[in-house]
């Protein structure tokens, strides 16, 4: 009994020391998704209205040309940022593994976009290419009076302003990703490569770069994340706009559930991608856990 005691609570007292905190987190988790799930087929509008109305709100919503522009958007800001994050991510981390000099200095100058808040990402580019005070207006006092970038202001361009601003950001945690994956290669495997005589470009085109095929679909899923749920950059680099021509789903969540007074259409479009999340990651999950069994 004396030994049984001591065994018992230590395992035990870390279970009930995690309890409250897991029991919050599930309830404010998932207990929020299921009551936006029951909201989305209610009558909801200004406030809350349990009244089961089936599926009138995703009928409204699919009706919406708004909803059609942000998906059109999300398509298109989506496409755009993770290609573009990942290649710019790859170049960076096969140029940093060459063993450069002032690697530590490049790697840290590379990540620091990471470490901002996509407000404050979407601010300073909000700064930088305002045709008044950025970049247009830096170059046309050095002389170039006839030089235009006025995408910002542009309902068809601004939109590849935001994905500008998105790859900015996330460039470097795609490298930080891909340079830890090319660095757990084995060395040997190159060396070999070397003495048969294949080029340093055909090495990582024909072997290193597809040994990051987990690397690849790991970053792939992350990335796909942070595209469907972007809010804040957009908010802060165009608040949706000119008009609503850079609206995605989570700005149109945003907007109807907390300005239009429109909650059942918010919680909708946002049953509507936490679907599409769970699209990307449910499958990832699933071939993971497999892999392990």
């Amino acid at each position: 009994m004396s030994t049984a005691a001591p065994a018992l609570r230590s395992s035990w007292l870390p279970r009930l020391v995690v309890a409250p905190s897991f029991v919050l987190s599930f309830l404010f988790i998932y207990g929020l998704m299921a009551w936006n799930g029951y909201l989305s087929v209610s009558a909801s509008r200004l406030l809350p209205n349990y009244e089961f109305a089936g599926l009138a709100q995703y009928a409204t919503l699919w009706d919406s040309e708004r909803w059609w522009v942000a998906l059109k958007n999300l398509g298109l800001f989506g496409g755009l940022f993770i290609g573009g994050a990942m290649a710019l991510g790859l170049l960076m981390a096969i140029l940093l593994d060459q063993k450069v000099r002032a690697e530590g200095l490049l790697r840290t100058i590379y990540l620091y976009p990471m470490a901002l808040s996509f407000i404050v990402t979407g601010t300073a580019w909000k700064w930088i290419l305002n045709p008044g005070l950025g970049l247009e207006h830096l170059v046309q006092s050095w002389g170039f009076e006839d030089f235009e970038f006025g995408w910002l202001v542009d309902p068809d361009m601004a939109i590849y302003c935001v994905v500008i601003a998105g790859v900015w950001q996330s460039a470097g945690f795609v490298m930080a990703l891909f340079l830890a994956g090319l660095r757990g290669i084995d060395e040997s495997i190159v060396k070999a490569a070397q003495v048969d005589g294949a080029s340093l470009p055909r090495i990582y085109w024909r072997i290193l770069v597809p040994s990051l095929r987990p690397v690849f679909f790991s970053t792939l899923m992350v990335v796909s994340h942070l595209a469907v749920k972007s809010f804040d950059l957009v908010m802060a680099l165009t608040a949706g706009g000119p008009g609503y021509a850079t609206d995605l789903p989570a700005t149109f969540m945003y907007t109807m559930a907390f300005s239009r007074g429109q909650i059942g259409l918010g919680a909708a479009s946002a049953t509507m991608m936490l679907a599409t999340v769970a699209a990307i990651v449910v499958p990832y999950l699933y071939s993971e856990l497999r892999a392990k069994r």
